[in-house]
């Protein structure tokens, strides 16, 4: 267990692991000082992402407000067991949320009854499908959400696709035929093939990549072939719970009009237009105002 100190108190993070499927995943559980019975915020990453890529700087200031944070890494991801390394599937995203919630709502300390959720980008689409599922989610926040892979397809351009089903289905036949996967990059230049490759992708996504990471900039290609059937947009009528969306304006990879529309659908929602990119809000000015937005929202609906 480690102690910090945040803006308003002192809180500690502690591991916190648990059990998805039958495999161990990795979970940082921050505590706030001097608070009996905390609510809680459940965290994750989006597309390929760690824990540890600009999440613990939002993690740090809902502690420092009093609220107690619970942020993991998904199966085959970070400090996470299971493979293969790097697999990017909603489907087993969405299970290990699923038991990240199972859990926190057994450790001892917290208010089981104020939960709250919390995604950017890929994840930003689990939370909404999430919530949808679980009635008792007190609130959440989705941030740059991936809403809808149609509309994905339109706004990165039907020649990525393409290639994108390409290299899915070579890497669907290594897994037929039990061979490695095959593998592409993640984030790449906008000249070559990656999921990402829109010109503020890899500088973005690099910039939130901490220092001395051993994390390889891959995955196994049939996350595309699932990228691009996933739609979030279509569960969001069934969030009953408050949520914050946010969104950026010049989002290259987010088709901002399909997160107007996902934010039109939720029962009670704020929906907030900033003038940013994909990448913006995890550092510097952007990631400031975003980050006192959110404490703000969560601090009113879980406290």
């Amino acid at each position: 267990m480690q102690g910090e100190s945040g803006s308003d108190r002192t809180f500690t993070r502690e591991d916190a692991d648990f059990e998805s499927r039958g495999t161990r995943c990795a979970g940082w559980l921050y505590r706030p000082g001097g608070v009996s019975q905390p609510p809680v915020v459940v965290m994750a990453h989006g597309f390929a992402a760690e824990r540890t890529f600009g999440l613990p700087a939002y993690a740090k200031r809902f502690a420092a407000g009093g609220l107690a944070v619970f942020l993991f890494d998904y199966r085959g991801f970070g400090a996470s067991d299971g493979e293969p390394r790097y697999l990017v599937s909603p489907t087993r995203h969405l299970q290990d949320w699923e038991a990240a919630l199972a859990h926190v709502r057994a450790i001892p300390g917290l208010n089981a009854d104020r939960v709250g959720l919390w995604g950017s980008s890929y994840s930003g689409g689990h939370v909404i499908v999430t919530a949808s599922r679980d009635p008792y989610v007190t609130a959440i926040v989705s941030q740059v959400p991936f809403v809808d892979g149609i509309t994905s397809v339109y706004w990165t351009g039907t020649r990525h696709a393409m290639q994108a089903t390409v290299a899915g289905l070579k890497d669907v036949a290594r897994m037929i035929t039990s061979r490695e996967p095959y593998y592409v990059p993640v984030v790449g230049d906008p000249d070559t093939f990656a999921v990402m490759n829109t010109p503020e992708s890899k500088p973005g996504y690099m910039s939130i990549v901490p220092e001395g990471s051993d994390w390889r900039n891959e995955c196994p290609a049939r996350a595309v072939l699932e990228l691009l059937i996933y739609r979030p947009i279509a569960r969001a009528r069934d969030v009953k719970c408050p949520a914050l969306v946010i969104m950026g304006e010049r989002d290259s990879l987010i088709y901002p009009r399909a997160v107007e529309m996902a934010a039109s659908k939720m029962r009670e929602v704020t929906l907030i237009h900033l003038d940013a990119g994909h990448f913006d809000l995890y550092t510097g000015e952007m990631f400031e105002r975003t980050v006192e937005i959110e404490a703000g929202f969560l601090s009113h609906h879980l406290q």
